[in-house]
């Protein structure tokens, strides 16, 4: 990084223009940082007299993570607070050569987005934290909406009773709308229930949506009545309603009430919601296997529809395709740390919950104890 910064301010002109915009950390700063302090833990245990500092010490660190996977990711699955129902009899089995990337997790039983709902007091992450933040368009004005980690847990349990009373465990439920609280919701119940999400950007044509429904082998679909951005209202469930016959659940964009018709067979969300009325308002996670499918992903960016990405129980903390870790990314790389906020709108990090940004964040924010924050529009 330090050649890279020379490089390009080599003819940088400091009394015309002032010192260029750089930050070099202090030793301090980088101890500090999520790398270091777990460098700082566990590099005086595990390198001995070796270990230095987190900068001076951190290809030593690293090999040692390579050559020593069992040891290293013990650290990691701590760090991330994943729950196992049942461990993994080790990190990665690389026996079987039919399987490119190996086996990760091998025997473990978990469900990934009951991980993201349980308070961790060791991150500080208690049920009044808060675990959303989001402003609909056309607020600018009034304050920011806010929902706690025991409020998310509370709706995604209604809405994975309400699925339990349509569906079957591993009926495929795809969505097609924006990034919302909502949509967050969604995600996270079908995952809970013991569902697949099916995943369809809220781009597309009829046509597209019904083919991918049609692949996907999708049973009903979450949408909504319009989309709105830049102050306009762009039809949503109309194109869904076009592209398939399955039983579309339509939440409206704004307020309580739908502002479309309705075909038979489809569903309002409040209708939907009501469902739930009379069952136990807390959920039992369906635990499954490492390796069990949670998502079937169609974002615009896929190259076939023969070809969509298909997400495994595991995807939020390992990709095996990789041989690295999707919340140790955040984690590691981009400096995510309790009660910090994740900004997920068009100010930072343009995405839904149909690409893979979207579903990086929404899981990272939970396991790191972090804040999701959505601007809508």
């Amino acid at each position: 990084h330090q050649l890279v910064y020379y490089s390009v301010y080599a003819g940088w002109d400091r009394a015309a223009r002032g010192p260029p915009p750089y930050w070099f950390p202090s030793p301090i700063d980088c101890k500090q940082t999520n790398l270091g302090r777990v460098m700082e833990e566990n590099g005086p245990k595990l390198l001995g007299a070796s270990y230095k500092d987190p900068i001076s010490s951190f290809g030593l660190f690293h090999k040692f993570a390579v050559e020593n996977q069992e040891v290293y990711w013990k650290i990691v699955l701590k760090e991330l607070s994943i729950k196992f129902l049942q461990e993994p009899m080790s990190i990665l089995d690389a026996s079987d050569k039919s399987k490119k990337g190996g086996t990760w997790f091998p025997g473990a039983v978990l469900n990934i987005a009951e991980c993201c709902l349980l308070p961790r007091p060791s991150q500080n992450r208690t049920d009044e934290s808060t675990a959303i933040v989001w402003r609909d368009e056309g607020f600018d004005h009034y304050p920011v909406n806010r929902m706690s980690l025991k409020e998310l847990r509370t709706l995604v349990m209604t809405v994975a009773n309400a699925l339990d009373t349509m569906f079957q465990k591993g009926d495929r439920i795809a969505i097609d709308m924006p990034m919302t609280c909502n949509a967050v919701i969604i995600y996270l119940a079908i995952i809970l229930g013991g569902f697949v999400v099916v995943s369809i950007a809220d781009s597309f044509a009829p046509q597209e949506i019904g083919t991918r429904m049609r692949v996907a082998k999708a049973k009903a679909i979450f949408t909504q009545d319009f989309i709105i951005r830049g102050g306009k209202k762009f039809p949503l469930y109309s194109c869904v309603m076009k592209g398939t016959s399955c039983k579309a659940i339509v939440i409206p964009a704004t307020g309580d009430c739908l502002g479309v018709t309705l075909r038979d067979g489809d569903m309002s969300w409040k209708d939907f919601l009501s469902r739930a009325a009379g069952r136990s308002p807390m959920y039992s996670p369906v635990y499954q296997s490492a390796d069990a499918l949670i998502n079937i992903l169609f974002s615009s960016g896929t190259t076939g529809i023969d070809y969509p990405e298909l997400f495994l129980m595991q995807f939020p903390f390992i990709s095996g395709f990789r041989n690295f870790t999707r919340d140790l990314d955040l984690f590691y790389l981009i400096l995510v740390q309790e009660s910090q906020k994740l900004y997920h709108g068009h100010n930072f990090v343009p995405s839904d919950v149909e690409l893979i940004p979207g579903q990086i964040w929404m899981f990272a924010q939970r396991t790191l104890a972090a804040c999701l924050q959505i601007w809508v529009g």
